[in-house]
C-alpha cells in the first residue's frame, strides 16, 4: 500500500469520504485547549478542517498527493488555509519532529508492525509532554473472513497494542471498543471502532 496504491484508490472516485470529522475524534478531543496538532492520514481532510476550526493548528500528513490535493482544496474554500500545513510523507519511514505536537491523532491508518516499532515510536515521540495521543482503529471482529490475497490484518498496530507498548511516562484515559454511531463506509462492514487515548506525561 505505497503512494501509487493510495493515489490510485482516490483517483478512482470524486470523493472518497465524506469530509465530516472521524466521531471519535470529536467525542475525545472537544473541550480539549487547543495548540499544535498532527493529522497523520489525514486522507481528504475533514479531521483536519474539522481540528482547524476548533482553534488547533494543524500540520497534516498524507501518503497520497491526490488526497493532500484535495484537502488543500477544501480548506482554502472554507477559509481555514492559513495556519495549515499539508505534507505528503510516508511516516513509518520519515519521523516527525520529536516533542512538537499537544496532539497526533491517528485513525484507521494501516501502521504496519515491526519488530523495533520504528514507525510506531516515531509517532509517540511526536507527542509534546503534556500532549494527547488519539488512535482509532476497526474492531478485528468486524472483518468478513480473509480471502487469498488478502491482508493480513494481524499485520497492523492495533489501539491495544499500542496501549500495552507505551510503558512509563504515558497515561492511558481510554482504551476500548466502542459502537459506532454512524454508518460504516460504503462496502465495509465496520459497526465498532477500537479507540486509545493516552496523555504523555509533562
Amino acid at each position: 500500500m505505497d503512494a501509487q496504491f493510495w493515489d490510485e484508490r482516490y483517483r478512482s472516485r470524486e470523493q472518497m469520504f465524506s469530509g465530516e470529522p472521524n466521531e471519535v475524534l470529536v467525542t475525545e478531543i472537544t473541550g480539549l485547549p487547543p495548540g499544535q496538532a498532527l493529522d497523520v492520514g489525514c486522507g481528504e481532510g475533514g479531521d483536519a478542517l474539522w481540528l482547524a476550526r476548533q482553534g488547533w493548528r494543524v500540520t497534516a500528513v498524507d501518503i497520497s498527493e491526490v488526497a493532500l490535493r484535495r484537502a488543500a482544496r477544501a480548506a482554502e474554500a472554507a477559509g481555514l488555509a492559513e495556519g495549515m500545513a499539508w505534507a505528503r510523507a510516508d511516516l513509518t519511514v520519515t519521523r516527525p519532529p520529536a516533542n512538537a505536537f499537544d496532539l497526533v491523532s491517528v485513525h484507521y491508518l494501516p501502521l504496519p508492525r515491526r519488530a523495533d516499532h520504528s514507525g510506531l515510536r516515531g509517532l509517540l515521540d511526536a507527542v509534546a509532554p503534556g500532549g494527547t495521543l488519539l488512535f482509532t482503529g476497526h474492531d478485528l471482529a468486524d472483518l468478513p473472513p480473509r480471502a487469498e490475497g488478502d491482508l493480513d490484518p494481524h499485520a497492523f498496530y492495533q489501539p491495544a497494542e499500542i496501549a500495552g507498548l507505551l510503558g512509563e511516562g504515558w497515561t492511558v484515559l481510554v482504551d476500548e471498543t466502542r459502537p459506532r454511531n454512524r454508518p460504516a463506509p460504503p462496502g465495509t462492514h465496520h459497526t465498532h471502532d477500537t479507540v486509545l487515548r493516552a496523555q504523555r506525561l509533562p
